[in-house]
């Protein structure tokens, strides 16, 4: 081969490889800008949702902030309070969900309704208690789930954990449909996925993370302790054992003939429900629990918590125990509103 033909065979080497290389730079720049158009988009459209959503201080639309520090907790920060994902994945089917649930501790302070009317959603009433209407109640209830997940799992469900959850809820009810039921002020579980899933797909579980909690149950009693670190999640610690049903004072007695009519409110509470003005609907979502009104002990003792003074104050609670629950969520459930009233829900 002369000098010439090398040459010619060296000029076609490099124009390959040259060719090649413009050909990678070409699809790199085409890839980033194609990223960089989608990021684009989806931030101003996150912008655009949370104008229309913003924060509020109770209930789906609260600030979620994890307890843990590092890039899976930061990542959880923005997923949990991304409005594109939840409309990405609110419309996505619920399926029935199951959980033996064990120690239910039920924590009831009768508050002024005034205090908490401003927490309820717009399109729900405050249910209101004693003859003047002056009373709400508000509960929170703290139990260890028993393998909670999807009840078609059968036995597999028993692969699934058994976190433990908190639920802080009011009355309500829709003046439209009649219907009755609770709305979430706020709930926390100690598992990260199973609290991202709730927030996300399902409207009325306002879900957050707690840094760990604590449900012992001892001879005499139940000792909790919910410890939301550095989160979003509410705290408390009770320290309570089994007593006798009390006798009914003060607000309470002006709102319930005796402790067994107090029960009769307080336990069948079988929907929880929310409102999307935008969306000119009010959900619920339908659990069966069927506790008897027999099985709840009475129980009393010290409970210490921040989250729960910043709702009812210095009021004192009535508290009871539930050893056990078949928990079931059965469906999520739409009532539409007519554009006229949309404004009102």
């Amino acid at each position: 081969m002369t000098w010439l033909e090398r040459a010619l065979v060296a000029s076609c080497v490099v124009a390959g490889a040259v060719a090649i290389a413009v050909a990678v730079v070409a699809g790199a720049l085409a890839i980033a800008g194609a990223v960089s158009v989608v990021v684009v988009l989806v931030v101003a459209t996150e912008r655009v949702l949370r104008r229309a959503r913003p924060f509020e201080p109770w209930g789906r639309l609260a600030r979620w902030r994890h307890p843990g520090r590092g890039p899976i907790a930061r990542c959880a920060d923005l997923i949990a309070n991304s409005r594109l994902a939840s409309a990405l994945l609110e419309p996505l089917p619920e399926p029935a969900m199951k959980s033996d649930i064990t120690d239910v501790v039920y924590a009831s302070y009768l508050v002024p309704a005034e205090r908490v009317l401003p927490m309820v959603p717009p399109g729900l009433e405050l249910q209101r208690l004693g003859p003047d209407g002056r009373w709400a109640l508000f509960t929170f209830l703290t139990y260890r789930h028993g393998h909670f997940g999807f009840a078609f799992l059968g036995r597999l469900r028993r692969l699934m954990p058994s976190p433990i959850q908190t639920n802080w809820r009011i009355h309500v009810t829709d003046p439209v449909t009649g219907h009755r039921g609770i709305y979430f002020l706020t709930n926390a579980i100690t598992n990260t996925l199973q609290a991202l899933a709730a927030r996300l797909v399902t409207e009325g579980m306002p879900m957050h993370v707690l840094r760990r909690a604590t449900l012992e149950r001892t001879g005499d009693g139940v000792r909790i302790a919910l410890d939301p670190g550095r989160g979003s999640a509410p705290d408390a610690e009770l320290a309570l054992r089994f007593a006798a049903p009390p006798v009914l004072t003060g607000a309470w007695r002006e709102c319930f003939a005796d402790y067994d009519a107090f029960l009769a409110y307080c336990v069948p509470q079988d929907r929880a429900m929310s409102s999307q003005p935008l969306r000119r609907r009010v959900s619920r979502q339908e659990i069966d629990l069927g506790i008897p009104l027999s099985a709840c002990a009475p129980i009393a003792g010290v409970v210490a918590s921040r989250a729960a003074s910043a709702i009812a104050g210095e009021a004192q609670p009535l508290c009871f125990h539930v050893p056990a629950v078949e928990f079931t969520f059965s469906t999520e459930a739409h009532d539409r509103r007519p554009a006229e009233t949309s404004s009102g829900v």
